[in-house]
């Protein structure tokens, strides 16, 4: 058995792990793996929002616009294509690339073809709202974790291998330790999000400035390979309980700290659901996403159920990771999307003079 995290990435602890050093974990998983080469990796999450069937060929035919442009130079190394329905009725694709070289991210950000489709008065124009949600974590900032060994989703899928079976999952507070920062970092949240340019009551193009530690978690299931007694088992039994969780977070999430939560399902290119899905939340904090883990009846109920059913699941694929960053990684606009989506509902107005904000973190 082996550390979560790599041995390059080992330093002398200041702050302790939750449990004691012979601790064994109940049943195995594996974390995804990078050499010292990968110093940062990009995760971008590009959207196209709609409302009305009427809008949904444009609003295809835009993400293939957007997935086209992965095949320029410096794209990213793997992509996936997502939709959800939004609590305030509109329809979302997402387009969701990673790349574990910056240089090349920021090569194919500013290329002529990115950078002109994304300011062109078209995009203003064309009745779709567009979103990009982008963060770029050093290799000590994210953590993994796969209840599977091959074929590695999301950023897994960039990186250069797996690991041999970890010691650091199984108990409350083992995503805090398989993160490399943590063995010296609290990653505690520093500021507030802000509009810096824009109105979001007004639509237009929108940006949000994000603080640094904003913790990013997606977390994932795959039920292509399941055959019906275990399909079943997933649909109607975890299924129900994760959707009821994610809704709530959804809805009533920012008290907890919850930014924004969206619960997608996978789509091919024509907009066809796969049998797969995830959930993306951003977070004020680590801190924040694990207390309602921890104590939320919602995700108890999440955690109960899976346990309950966990023996019978033989080809349910499950998996998540997680990510903080900091604020100057970070890029979140958006055009003529509502005012409720993403970082644009928490984000406190460019000219705010409440001086209880000035010290809050």
């Amino acid at each position: 058995m082996e550390s979560a995290i790599d041995k390059h990435l080992k330093c002398p602890r200041s702050l302790s792990r939750r449990v004691p050093d012979d601790y064994q974990p109940p049943f195995p998983m594996w974390v995804a793996r990078a050499g010292e080469h990968m110093q940062q990796v990009v995760m971008a999450y590009l959207g196209v929002q709609y409302q009305g069937q009427h809008h949904q060929p444009a609003a295809l035919q835009a993400m293939g616009q957007i997935v086209a442009s992965f095949s320029l130079a410096d794209g990213p190394l793997n992509h996936d294509l997502t939709h959800h329905t939004d609590n305030s009725g509109y329809d979302n694709l997402m387009v969701v690339g990673y790349w574990k070289d910056p240089a090349a991210y920021g090569r194919w950000l500013n290329s002529p073809e990115v950078a002109q489709w994304w300011a062109a008065e078209a995009r203003l124009q064309d009745g779709l709202g567009y979103f990009r949600e982008i963060i770029a974590p050093r290799a000590e900032q994210f953590e993994t974790l796969y209840a599977f060994q091959d074929r590695l989703p999301g950023v897994g899928a960039v990186m250069d291998s797996t690991s041999g079976e970890i010691e650091e999952h199984g108990y409350w507070g083992s995503m805090r330790d398989r993160f490399p920062v943590s063995q010296t970092d609290w990653m505690l949240p520093d500021g507030e999000l802000r509009i810096v340019s824009g109105d979001p009551a007004k639509g237009g193009r929108v940006v949000v400035r994000g603080h640094d530690n904003i913790a990013l978690i997606r977390s994932g299931q795959d039920w292509v390979e399941t055959e019906a007694e275990e399909r079943s088992l997933y649909l109607d039994e975890i299924l129900p309980t994760l959707q009821a969780g994610m809704d709530f977070l959804r809805d009533q999430g920012a008290p907890l700290g919850c930014y924004s939560n969206r619960f997608v399902r996978n789509i091919d290119l024509q907009g066809n659901l796969l049998d797969s899905s995830y959930n993306i939340g951003h977070w004020r904090s680590v801190e924040k996403l694990e207390r309602w883990a921890e104590s939320h009846p919602t995700h108890l109920r999440i955690f109960v159920t899976f346990f309950r059913v966990a023996s019978g699941l033989e080809k349910l694929r499950l998996y998540h990771e997680v990510s903080v960053s900091d604020g100057r990684q970070q890029l979140f606009e958006y055009i003529n999307c509502h005012p409720n989506t993403g970082m644009m509902r928490d984000a406190l107005p460019a000219a705010t003079g409440c001086p209880h904000q000035a010290h809050a973190s």
